[in-house]
């Protein structure tokens, strides 16, 4: 019998240590996401407003306007690259903290404790799952965005002229609108990570 509790009491304390690693990872994991996403979205703006300064521009040369957007456009897809791969480890990491939690959970024996602390989990969870709902959403947008922002260069490359970049003005048009189904997918995911990071913080207020 006392060697079964041992057992039992040493479960314990493995379970309660890997979900405290977990949480501390995931923490780490949507504090890198939530940089990364906050920077693509300023980096968005930043090449829409070159892009739309290229379209409002009417005298003198074209072309340094022209340069200085393909260097925001650059920019961009690099922020793309660097919020995808941080979201995808962000919903690994995840994965793994919800169920050690849920292990933890099923592991407590008095009744009513369990169930609090289910109830507490679920709630952590969903908000969790707003996250991973509102990048997904913001990475359905950005595609067609991003795919306008590289083709309005190629169509320039050869044609820096008030004619060329009037025929990509309705594109240009098409793309701002885009931009703000983005933008607001993007903004909820960063609400709601703040949400979690204080859910996930070990600090009392």
């Amino acid at each position: 019998m006392k060697k079964q509790t041992l057992l039992t009491i040493g479960l314990a304390t493995l379970l309660a240590s890997a979900t405290h690693a977990s949480q501390e990872q995931l923490a780490r994991s949507i504090g890198d996401a939530h940089l990364e996403a906050t920077r693509t979205s300023e980096q968005l703006k930043a090449t829409l407003g070159a892009i739309n300064a290229l379209t409002k521009q009417t005298k003198g040369d074209l072309r340094p306007t022209y340069n200085a957007y393909c260097s925001e456009v650059a920019k961009t897809e690099s922020a793309a690259t660097y919020t995808k791969t941080r979201s995808q480890w962000m919903a690994s990491d995840g994965r793994q903290y919800f169920k050690d939690w849920q292990n933890t959970v099923n592991g407590i024996a008095n009744e009513s404790l369990r169930k609090k602390s289910q109830k507490r989990l679920d709630a952590v969870q969903k908000s969790y799952d707003k996250v991973e709902a509102s990048f997904q959403l913001a990475g359905e947008k950005f595609k067609p965005l991003l795919s306008d922002l590289g083709d309005i260069q190629k169509a320039l490359a050869a044609d820096v002229t008030p004619g060329g970049v009037k025929a990509i003005k309705s594109t240009v048009r098409s793309a701002n609108w885009n931009h703000q189904y983005v933008d607001k997918a993007i903004n909820s995911a960063l609400k709601e990570m703040d949400k979690m990071e204080k859910a996930l913080s070990p600090e009392a207020k």
